[in-house]
């Protein structure tokens, strides 16, 4: 089986083809990264072949001051060139063809007219679903919503048309394609998993209950209510900590909620993360929109029992009472009435952060959720 992904700036992706390789099904890797960097997820050379000007291109478009990119938005024309050059290289003999939603739309018009079978991987809802929910969720604060260039929510709606299966990874994603009318049987269902040899508890030094979050601090993650159950809590030596790039529009509530336990800690490499989860007691995801939270595995794997909404895919991998809790969004009391029972129950936050860490090593690899893709795709060229 010949199986070529084309992916656009998804370093994470290189987890699919690097299980694909190692079953000899990998014929072609194709990105807008360079070589050299997908060498490191061990993708031999000869495998890959990198479109690397187009993502020059586009950082340091996207690096530029807002006064002199002015109101253009090149996301769609890069996205085209991208498309466009991967066309070029879709040969009769490939037996799969993955690209992603947005990405890949002309190229999957070309392998699908070749006879190859075609396969778009969408990590978040349906792009309806994704815009209403986000724009109730902006229009409920007051706040301007940027919804997604026209053009490239287009391409977007006919790939899904287009391809023979689309890959998604957890019932919440599963559910806005089916309300969408997406048959069933279109639907390839498969959680995404972690890394063991990058995610593994290290020791705690205090005794201070600390709630992690990580991701963007943005609306869509939700961080609106989780500061303000902290806030409410007001629970003693406890402490939130943020990780990742503060998004403007979350500066209100910050100010609002204003507290010296709240603690922003930036942006971190992957693989530092681990010792920053270790250093919590609890993992907290409350996400609005989140296809699946790849934190979520992330922080089982070190140790911590998750709360996380409906909509983050947390309901695939976490069990309700033995690895964490799950609650509706924008729920705020049901936040604070998880958080209090894991801050007042230590041996029963253990006991679920034991619990996690066991189910991330049983069943949450990268090398578990390649077995089921390619099992899956060796049952679409059947």
């Amino acid at each position: 089986m010949k199986v070529t992904v084309s992916v656009y700036g998804r370093f994470w992706a290189f987890n699919l083809a690097q299980q694909l390789q190692k079953s000899d099904n990998l014929h072609k890797l194709i990105s807008t990264y360079p070589s050299f960097a997908i060498k490191k997820y061990g993708i031999e050379r000869n495998l890959i072949h990198s479109i690397w000007h187009l993502e020059i291109l586009s950082r340091s478009w996207y690096r530029l001051p807002n006064w002199l990119r002015r109101d253009k938005d090149l996301q769609l024309w890069f996205l085209e060139q991208f498309d466009d050059q991967v066309t070029k290289y879709i040969q009769p003999d490939f037996d799969i063809f993955v690209g992603w939603s947005g990405a890949n739309f002309r190229s999957l018009q070309r392998a699908k007219g070749m006879g190859i079978k075609t396969i778009v991987e969408r990590g978040s809802s349906h792009m309806r679903y994704q815009t209403e929910i986000l724009k109730q969720e902006y229009e409920k604060w007051g706040l301007k919503f940027t919804a997604t260039h026209s053009g490239i929510y287009e391409r977007e709606i006919l790939s899904y048309d287009e391809a023979d299966k689309i890959a998604i990874p957890s019932f919440f994603v599963k559910r806005s394609f089916l309300e969408q009318g997406v048959p069933e049987d279109k639907l390839i269902h498969i959680p995404y998993g972690t890394s063991l040899s990058e995610f593994y508890p290290e020791k705690k030094n205090d005794n201070i209950f600390r709630i992690i979050h990580c991701g963007s601090i943005s609306i869509r993650k939700g961080i609106q209510y989780l500061l303000q159950a902290f806030y409410e809590l007001n629970l003693p030596n406890a402490q939130l900590w943020l990780v990742g790039t503060l998004a403007p529009e979350i500066e209100s509530f910050l100010n609002k909620y204003q507290s010296k336990n709240i603690i922003l800690k930036g942006k971190y490499p992957q693989n530092q993360l681990r010792f920053l989860y270790s250093q919590c007691s609890v993992f907290c995801l409350a996400s609005i929109e989140d296809g699946f939270g790849m934190v979520i595995p992330q922080a089982m794997a070190c140790g911590l029992p998750i709360i996380h909404t409906t909509n983050t895919g947390g309901e695939d991998i976490v069990r309700e009472g033995i690895d964490g809790f799950c609650i509706s969004i924008r729920d705020v009391n049901a936040l604070k009435d998880k958080i209090t029972f894991l801050f007042e129950n230590q041996d029963e936050r253990e006991k679920m952060g034991a619990n996690a860490l066991k189910r991330a090593r049983q069943s949450l690899s990268w090398e578990q959720y390649g077995k089921k893709m390619i099992n899956a795709y060796h049952d679409l060229v059947k």
